[in-house]
């Protein structure tokens, strides 16, 4: 199997440390694509514990615990669809039949996220008193719906996107073409404040999240220690055939001295699987005894690469700290949301910069769904970072220039101001429809990715 990486929140670097909860969040989500599209107007579009799932040096893989005027007019409906993207490993292995008060917590968690989202674009719209048709969370059939003066507000079914509608182009808009209160007739300025609004919103809400972390359960650090630990093996295992033993506490291989730093484990994978059928010399700590231990990787097939048949994590120890004071807070709160937006940011980069080793590792949002419950499962507190992590992934996805996302729809904003004037209609409808196209046939592949993860997992079907 091919080698997956992901980085942990925790030690900022590739699959280096023991957090579990946190690894399988990664791997869940920082390979995202979380959207917000716009159309037009009328119908919806659609702490932790210790790491018992780790490094498979065996295989070299790398498990990680880790509408009715459909017209396509921009900035007629800001929708949020959420097909963000998961690593395969996290999404089969995060699904689960157990739990279902977790899978709750968990779906709760995103419809929060969507309803702040849509309401940002929303409240940055009626506070310039541009008119407003629709707010919904969720798509599908309405399972709640309330008609105010201007707004039908509505809770459907599948709560996975959310939309703001405006009434610009509705047949039966009951407003003039020329209202200054219709979206497309304000400046640039103000329609790039409604669309710009959804991002922020997200940024805020997942700042608050970390903040509220910070004051009642204290965010999480790593404190490491030198080696790294066998925590298990796979068969066939080179490893387990050397004398290693779980609970061995790697120290040194091939001559190289393990310190104590998030990047070990790497280090020992890095050295197995360039060293196949070659003599590795290894001291092991067992238990106080200091061993040494000859291991010689086996040679994968298809890579030839080496591997040995075990999982490894860091030597490392988990304590919480919280905020002495509102100031500390701020500052605590502030420092892990950078560190979240850099990683984030990476991840992604790493997605579009390597996509053809990264395309096969994408699924959908039944696998965030299921990471979510898994968190839930371990320590309610995860939640916490559950809910920072998809909103800075939903903030950062929306600033990409990419047709039907914010961003897409902030570019053509900036390219009107520059020119003086607004695009043709037409060729605004054709690039917010290919945008709107793509995003549905590839939210359509990746559902259909996870159920075929799930069948496998809970059936054992192989579809």
């Amino acid at each position: 199997m091919r080698a997956r990486k992901v980085f942990c929140f925790s030690c900022e670097n590739e699959r280096e440390c023991d957090h579990e909860y946190e690894e399988r969040l990664n791997s869940s989500l920082l390979s995202s694509s979380t959207t917000s599209s716009t159309t037009s107007s009328s119908s919806s579009s659609t702490e932790k514990s210790k790491s018992k799932s780790d490094f498979n040096a065996g295989d070299v893989e790398i498990t990680v615990a880790e509408g009715k005027n459909n017209n396509n007019n921009s900035l007629r409906m800001m929708s949020t669809v959420f097909f963000t993207g998961a690593m395969t490993t996290a999404a089969t292995s995060g699904f689960d039949l157990e739990g279902p008060e977790s899978v709750i917590q968990a779906i709760s968690v995103l419809a929060t996220i969507i309803f702040v989202h849509e309401s940002g674009h929303f409240l940055a719209a009626r506070t310039q008193g541009i008119h407003v048709n629709k707010f919904a969370v969720g798509f599908g059939p309405n399972i709640w719906s309330y008609q105010g003066k201007e707004v039908l507000y509505a809770l459907k079914a599948i709560p996975l996107g959310g939309f703001v509608a405006f009434p610009d182009d509705d047949e039966d808009c009951p407003y003039p073409p020329d209202d200054p209160d219709l979206l497309r007739n304000r400046p640039v300025r103000d329609r790039a404040i409604v669309v710009s609004a959804g991002i922020i919103a997200n940024c805020l809400f997942g700042f608050a999240i970390l903040l509220a972390q910070a004051n009642t359960i204290g965010l999480t650090y790593a404190k490491y220690a030198p080696g790294v630990i066998v925590k298990g093996f796979v068969s066939p295992s080179a490893a387990e055939k050397a004398g290693f033993k779980r609970g061995d506490i790697i120290l040194r291989i091939d001559g190289e001295e393990l310190e104590a730093d998030a990047k070990t484990v790497s280090q020992v994978v890095n050295k197995i699987k360039a060293s196949p059928n070659k003599k590795l010399d290894v001291v092991v700590d067992r238990n106080g005894e200091i061993l040494k231990l000859n291991l010689i990787p086996d040679e994968t097939p298809k890579t030839l690469e080496g591997r040995v048949g075990t999982r490894l994590e860091a030597n490392s120890m988990l304590y919480k700290k919280l905020a002495k004071n509102p100031s500390d807070s701020i500052a605590l709160a502030s420092r892990e949301f950078g560190r979240l937006f850099s990683l984030v940011g990476k991840s992604l980069t790493g997605l579009v910069t390597n996509f053809s080793q990264s395309k096969d590792q994408v699924s959908g949002p039944l696998a965030i769904i299921a990471v979510g419950s898994e968190v839930v499962r371990k320590d309610i507190s995860g939640l916490y970072q559950f809910g920072a992590v998809i909103n800075i992934n939903l903030a950062i996805v929306n600033l990409l220039p990419l047709p039907a996302l914010d961003g897409g729809f902030l570019l053509l904003l900036v390219i009107e101001a520059i020119r003086g004037k607004k695009m043709q209609k037409e060729t605004e409808q054709s690039i917010t429809g290919a945008g709107v196209l793509f995003l549905l046939i590839s939210g359509g592949v990746l559902v259909t990715r996870d159920i075929a993860d799930f069948a496998v997992k809970a059936f054992g079907l192989d579809l």
